[in-house]
């Protein structure tokens, strides 16, 4: 699959650089990020924030709905401030944020007669999913995989993130799977 199409060699520094910068915007910290011709094509990404490699924030689109510029930095400012999960990061913790862009491709559904044959379907560690049953709905990047290896896991984990009862079967379930390309600073950057 290809990442939604974005025709760029390496667009992960530009990510990295302008996610951080509209999360220093968003603190008081700096100007806003300025306008990137080579992003403004259509993209969905989330945007995770780790301090010391324990989650601080993950928020991300998964349709492309507006420029890759505009999507790169409305998540990382959500995953800043309004991941329910977390209070909303301070100008303190900011040198201490590492940011990890995640490019997704387009979204592919996958056709399964029950969650057995579903997790027949999945590929771990390569593929990420969403779930749907009625106006519950959850996704998880392939990142997961890192913290639930088992298939049986991933999807328990998911369902329940999604409200469902991740011990019985869930009546109109649907998946859709989808890849990322990933970039992750490398250190911290202020």
């Amino acid at each position: 699959m290809q990442a939604n199409n974005i025709d760029l060699n390496d667009p992960g520094p530009r990510l990295l650089a302008r996610a951080r910068q509209a999360i220093a915007h968003h603190l008081g910290m700096g100007p806003a990020p300025a306008d990137d011709v080579l992003l403004a094509q259509r993209g969905a990404c989330f945007v995770t924030l780790t301090i010391d490699d324990v989650l601080r924030g993950c928020i991300g689109s998964i349709r492309p709905q507006r420029t890759l510029a505009d999507d790169v930095a409305a998540n990382a400012v959500a995953a800043a401030s309004t991941d329910p999960r977390f209070p909303p990061l301070t100008a303190e913790e900011f040198p201490q944020v590492r940011i990890e862009v995640s490019l997704l491709s387009s979204p592919e559904f996958i056709e399964f007669t029950d969650e057995a044959d579903l997790l027949r379907h999945l590929t771990p560690h390569q593929d990420g999913l969403i779930l749907f049953a009625g106006c519950r709905s959850a996704t998880f990047l392939p990142q997961v995989w890192e913290q639930l290896p088992q298939p049986g896991q991933f999807l328990a984990a998911l369902k329940q993130k999604a409200g469902m009862n991740p011990e019985r079967p869930v009546n109109g379930l649907m998946a859709a799977r989808f890849n990322v390309r990933k970039w992750k600073e490398t250190s911290r950057e202020a």
